[in-house]
């Protein structure tokens, strides 16, 4: 494992799953690359990801319906059932109750549409996550019961409901929960509870997402109404939902394999050629910016993107989400169940624009606490491990994500809280606030949470993610018992960035056929990421400014072969490298397609100069420092400066000094000489630039950190090298050949 810094200072530090060395490890290697007919590139991959017979790697790769698991294994499955087609047959109203974000909405929209097809009399219920916030209530009971719901049909929700479900019992209606979170010590009682997650289930893959959960109920009725086999029942229906499936699988950031990559990659394939209204309307909108143009017309429809999981994940999702966050969910809900065109296109629209509203919004309450946090750390004597911020004005369904950005900025764990709504006339001790906080890996949320217990009201979720309500006298109290609590746990290396790589691999290794087999391995998400490659000892040839100087390309060089590389997100002026360095990269192997053309290409995650050059480097700086303190020149160093050498170095320094610039790093001036055409080494140019420092053609001078501030005489009279002191004193090292 090595580390280095760079950026804004976090220490950077990588690691690699796949070292060579174990006997046992590389002949299973070796063995999937034989049986499987891949590079053993790609059978490291599958390796690394637990595959590491060529059974279950060709499992892996072939995604079939083996992966498909009998829907009636889960716990309450034939309950859940039985009590499901009972209301159906007598014609009972169901109410289905979800939750706002895309998992909850695509449960809904599932079911709704199953059951409606099946003839039954069903609503739907998503809660206001602004009023009502989230799971279930009495109050929404209360609606239920008022409207003639019979049976209600928790998704996404539900399993920690014990008194709500009680409650609906009282007035007259029955339960089936279908949900995906972990259960309580004591389970609802109601008709049936259906979660993987439940102790004494032993359903094979506990990973579904709610959506995954709720399919499995819809085959399982499909299976109970005609008698079918499982695998005959997800024939017969499985396709008209899969691609809502999909598309909450992914964005509720569930673990990609199993059954959940079963149902993911047909999710996806469907959802590229969805004849569903609503979601050919969202992929346009995302194509059209916003606005979703007649495919007749003066103007074509814009040609979608591929679908993959990066697509749901960055494109569909935030829009479902933000109807949740900002407005309410079941505007979301309408979008997936319209059945025309015409009423599909408006919403899709206006999702869009709702999403516009949550980005703009999430912008402004970020940069707020960003100057909020820059404040915190100019004025606190210990800086804080934890970031706590509130504000009146944040909206409660933004918090989390902005609390994200901030966690991924600073490397800290963060908690925002939100007063909004809470506050009716002047500010009080006793207005409640609702926060969302972030932790980084290492230290759990929830413990932290859980030892300011006595300040809170309420909170709850997982290690890495929380919510809390909290009262406005006790924020301070809180922030400075959770700071408490992070200065015994938090420790350097878990707010640093990590980056992990599969393995180290050679240039000569990165080819066409072993690009496409890593697209084999999508979809790519949790536990089966993207993969992520390193690449030691590669010259950095070219440097090449894209996209308005906020993208880069490289030309590197390694192993005799040469392949471009793109670092999107990073600024050529912000480069740790320059043309000339050997460096080592962390990059995905990318095949760009280009006016028809294929071709490779890297892109990069991280970079930083290798070891080896490194310790040349260090091994010309003392050189140079033997040899202005009088060490021998031998005839083969050629760190003798010409009178061409310093006019090279002469005129670069004069051009940035009528642009204004006065400072530069040797590496970097190296970097441009060499650029021009130019031969110099690091010796001779450090050399060249004290000669020039002696004639008073410039004054240069080391002010730290490899940075030299220069200013150059243009009154200065012309002058002969030779009678720089530093110049006669190397003509008097040199030795004869």
């Amino acid at each position: 494992m090595k580390d280095h810094i760079h950026g804004a200072g976090r220490k950077r530090i990588w690691s690699v799953l796949y070292t060579s060395g174990n006997a046992s490890r590389d002949e299973s290697i070796t063995c999937l690359g034989t049986d499987l007919h891949i590079s053993p590139v790609t059978a490291r991959l599958l390796y690394n990801r637990g595959y590491t017979t060529p059974e279950t790697a060709r499992l892996f790769m072939t995604c079939g319906e083996d992966a498909w698991h009998d829907p009636f294994r889960m716990k309450d499955m034939d309950m859940a059932v039985h009590r499901v087609l009972e209301a159906i047959r007598e014609g009972e109203k169901i109410a289905i109750y979800g939750d706002y974000d895309v998992d909850g909405v695509t449960s809904v929209t599932s079911l709704q549409l199953y059951l409606e097809g099946k003839g039954a009399h069903v609503m739907s219920y998503i809660p206001s996550r602004a009023k009502e916030g989230y799971g279930m209530s009495m109050p929404a009971m209360e609606k239920l019961a008022d409207a003639g719901v019979k049976l209600i049909i928790t998704v996404d929700t539900g399993v920690t409901a014990n008194r709500e479900i009680a409650y609906a019992r009282e007035l007259g209606m029955d339960t089936v929960v279908t949900d995906h979170h972990e259960c309580h010590d004591e389970l609802p009682s109601c008709v049936a509870v259906v979660n993987p997650h439940r102790p004494d289930c032993d359903y094979p893959f506990k990973e579904l997402a709610g959506v995954g959960v709720v399919f499995k109920l819809i085959c399982a009725c499909e299976a109970g109404l005609y008698g079918l086999s499982k695998e005959a029942a997800f024939a017969q229906i499985g396709g008209e939902f899969i691609d809502l499936v999909a598309i909450g699988t992914v964005a509720d950031v569930m673990p990609l394999c199993d059954e959940n990559r079963f149902i993911v990659s047909r999710g996806l394939t469907a959802l590229e050629h969805t004849k569903r209204p609503g979601l050919e309307a969202l992929l346009d909108a995302i194509s059209g910016n916003g606005t979703v143009r007649p495919a007749s017309g003066v103007a074509a429809a814009k040609p979608r993107r591929k679908v993959n999981a990066g697509l749901v994940g960055y494109g569909i999702a935030p829009r479902i989400n933000a109807a949740g966050r900002i407005s309410h969910a079941m505007k979301a809900v309408n979008l997936l169940l319209a059945s025309s065109e015409a009423e599909a296109i408006p919403l899709a629209e206006e999702l869009c624009s709702i999403n516009t509203q949550r980005q703009a919004e999430e912008n402004r309450i970020a940069e707020q606490a960003y100057r909020m946090i820059e404040d915190q750390l100019a004025e606190a004597a210990n800086p804080p491990g934890v970031l706590v911020l509130e504000d009146d004005g944040w909206i409660q369904g933004i918090v989390g994500i902005v609390a994200s950005r901030i966690t991924e900025k600073y490397g800290l764990p963060s908690i925002l809280i939100s007063f909004d709504g809470a506050v009716m006339a002047d500010p009080s001790e006793d207005d409640i606030g609702k926060g969302s906080g972030r932790s980084v890996k290492g230290l759990n949320l929830v413990d932290a949470l859980a030892d300011s217990r006595e300040l809170l009201l309420r909170f709850g979720g997982h290690e890495l993610a929380a919510g809390l309500t909290v009262r406005r006298g006790n924020v301070q109290a809180f922030r400075e018992k959770i700071n408490e609590y992070a200065s015994q746990y938090l420790t350097p290396e878990m707010t640093a960035v990590r980056y992990e790589a599969e393995c180290e691999v050679r240039m000569e290794e990165l080819t066409m056929t072993l690009a496409q087999e890593i697209e084999v391995l999508e979809p790519f998400g949790v536990s089966n990421p993207q993969p992520v490659f390193m690449l030691k000892n590669a010259v950095v040839q070219k440097v090449i400014p894209m996209g308005n100087g906020k993208h880069t390309k490289l030309a590197l060089y390694a192993d005799g072969y040469m392949m471009q590389a793109v670092w999107f997100g990073m600024p050529a002026s912000r480069l740790p490298v320059v043309v000339g360095d050997t460096a080592d990269v962390l990059f995905q192997l990318n095949i760009n397609e280009y006016q028809g053309v294929r071709s490779l290409q890297m892109i990069l995650q991280d970079v930083r100069m290798s070891e080896d050059y490194i310790r040349a480097c260090h091994i010309e700086e003392n050189r140079f420092k033997e040899i202005i303190a009088g060490a021998i020149l031998s005839p083969s160093e050629n760190v003798m400066p010409t009178r061409d050498d310093i006019a090279c170095v002469y005129t670069l320094l004069r051009g940035d000094a009528r642009l204004g610039y006065h400072t530069f790093m040797v590496r970097d001036l190296l970097s441009r000489i060499k650029t021009g055409g130019g031969t110099l080494n690091y010796v001779k140019l450090r050399l060249c630039l004290r000669i020039l420092d002696q004639l008073g053609v410039c004054s240069i001078r080391e002010s730290g950190d490899g940075v030299f501030v220069f200013d150059v005489n243009f009154s200065a009279p012309k002058t002969n090298v030779e009678s720089a002191p530093l110049y006669q004193q190397l003509k008097a090292q040199r030795t004869e050949a």
